[in-house]
């Protein structure tokens, strides 16, 4: 077995610049030669494995539980599985629900069985542990329950969605955060030491390698690998560094999470009026590769509800941006999106026609057979006429400004008040229109 490395004042996420151990093959990659060897290796990921993190008190309590590590790629979920094995003493067993099945789970479940009749427990890691459907997952309640495992699962979705609530209340959901800055930069260093020479990059090509990494610690360490391997010794500067790699592809999946939280704050930076935000996050979504339909229709239904009458514009400009994009395509139509959105974060806000027909939905389910009043109801025939329709009813615009003030809700029921104007933008008019018409109504 290979020696361990001392430990190591600095921390990364794929350890101190030491010779590689003897167990890895030849010509292993530079993430695999530099993963780290002890948990306080580790960087970027402090909330867990820090002096007070969550799995530190865990391991010094001496209790280890099933988990969940959920985080990106790159941030060391696996390796922190495998070391959690070795600090907690448990069998090291590894599955990916890529390449697995039930058979394959029945096997591991009946082999940390004998391990425990030995008084050997097993920790079984599942890579892509979203990827098991349902009933798969449940597969999981019973070792976990009666402590024949401890699991740990791995996975990139939000374990929410993803993974059956009865194994979530059996798991603790462990969030690992993507990279930053300090973190990949304490990687690349590690790399240079470990090659023995600097990487061939200016001050501002290593920023930008930095950026292209999107706090993927794998990936960086990939690029640095196939920038170690370049003979020409000369600096790269940006434009050199962009020409010969690129750029890892942002997170994004247009029917998982990041799909949802890219369409939230989208909304919430219209809502809050921020149109620098709002530009921002749409041309995430569109660089991310989303369908520019669904975010016109988004636009849109954003319009009526927090745009609404102080801006009656509003809706009419989201169709027509929306019809502007169906008709030029991309990339010209996004340019009218881009205006929509523009639009739609500078203009008043107001939710007031939401709450209303929230309002007025609810009412209608509780009251739902009152009857009109029958002075508004049409009488086409001399029988109703004769049971009273339409009598008393006053055609308002032969009354004095338009406006009769009768009455409009079911007899017996109390006038309630849905629809109460923002006061801002044209709803500010409105709201004066109504408090004189409530006036002459009373």
């Amino acid at each position: 077995m290979a020696p361990r490395r001392p430990p190591d004042d600095t921390t990364d996420l794929f350890g101190p610049p030491e010779t590689p151990p003897a167990i890895l093959a030849e010509g292993a990659p530079l993430a695999d030669r530099l993963r780290p060897r002890a948990l306080g290796e580790v960087v970027g990921q402090d909330q867990l494995l820090g002096e007070a993190g969550s799995i530190t008190r865990m391991l010094a309590r001496g209790s280890l539980a099933s988990m969940i590590l959920w985080g990106p790629p790159g941030v060391g979920k696996t390796t922190i599985a495998r070391l959690l094995a070795e600090a907690a003493d448990l069998s090291f067993v590894s599955l990916s629900a890529v390449f697995s099945g039930v058979a394959d789970l029945k096997r591991a479940f009946d082999e940390a069985r004998q391990r425990r009749r030995m008084g050997r427990r097993t920790l079984l890691f599942v890579d892509e542990i979203h990827r098991f459907n349902r009933a798969q997952q449940d597969g999981f309640l019973p070792v976990v329950e009666d402590g024949t495992v401890v699991l740990i699962g791995a996975t990139t979705e939000n374990p929410s969605f993803a993974l059956n609530g009865a194994l979530l209340s059996r798991c603790q959901v462990m969030v690992l955060k993507r990279l930053e800055a300090a973190g990949l930069e304490a990687l690349l260093a590690r790399a240079e030491a470990e090659a023995g020479r600097p990487l061939p990059l200016d001050a501002a090509a290593r920023e930008v390698l930095l950026a292209m990494a999107d706090g993927d610690g794998r990936y960086l360490l990939n690029l640095a690998e196939q920038l170690q391997a370049l003979t020409d010794p000369a600096p790269l500067d940006p434009a050199g560094l962009s020409q010969l790699l690129a750029k890892r592809a942002a997170l994004y999946d247009k029917d998982r999470e990041e799909h949802y939280n890219l369409i939230s704050a989208l909304h919430k930076s219209l809502r809050g009026s921020d149109p620098d935000a709002a530009l921002y996050w749409f041309a995430r979504m569109i660089l991310g590769g989303e369908d520019p339909r669904y975010i016109a229709r988004r636009l849109a239904r954003f319009a009526a509800e927090d745009v609404g009458l102080a801006d009656p514009s509003a809706l009419p400009a989201a169709l027509a941006a929306w019809e502007s994009y169906e008709r030029l395509g991309s990339p010209e139509g996004e340019l009218a999106l881009a205006q929509l959105v523009v639009h739609l974060a500078t203009a008043p806000k107001s939710n007031a026609v939401y709450v209303a027909w929230k309002a007025a939905q609810a009412a209608a389910r509780e009251t739902g057979s009152l009857a009109p009043p029958a002075h508004i109801l049409n009488a086409p025939t001399k029988m109703m006429r004769e049971l009273g329709y339409g009598a008393g009813y006053e055609y308002d615009h032969d009354t004095e400004d338009g406006f009769s003030g009768q009455n409009h809700f079911p007899e017996g029921m109390a006038r309630p008040r849905y629809y109460t104007p923002a006061g801002r933008g044209a709803e500010a008019g409105i709201a004066a229109r109504l408090a004189e018409w409530g006036k002459r109504r009373r």
